[in-house]
């Protein structure tokens, strides 16, 4: 069976582990990127992501970009949301069906 991780900082994560996720708290840069590895490797299906850790881990994450599992998933953190998460999904979407299908009104 396939488990769900959320990896970021404390802060920004410790809610998830009451709707019952796997949370991964990091420190740094370089602790991140390894739990991120360890959490690939380890049978998680879904790696959600604070966007700021994202923006800090985009050579590894590349790595995953063409494989099935795991989906890494970019979710705004307590600094707020850049905006990363959404961006992703829009290209991945015109990816899939070789147009874009969200409009913007502004």
């Amino acid at each position: 069976m396939y488990k769900i991780a959320v990896l970021g900082d404390r802060d920004s994560i410790y809610g998830f582990a009451a709707i019952g996720l796997d949370t991964f708290p990091v420190d740094n840069t370089t602790e991140a990127a390894k739990q991120l590895k360890k959490l690939a490797d380890g049978g998680y299906a879904v790696i959600y992501i604070t966007e700021s850790l994202q923006a800090e881990l985009e050579s590894e994450i590349d790595n995953y970009v063409s494989s099935q599992l795991p989906a890494i998933i970019p979710i705004p953190g307590v600094s707020g949301n850049t905006g990363k998460g959404m961006r992703n999904v829009k290209k991945s979407v015109e990816r899939a069906v070789g147009s874009d299908i969200i409009f913007n009104n502004d």
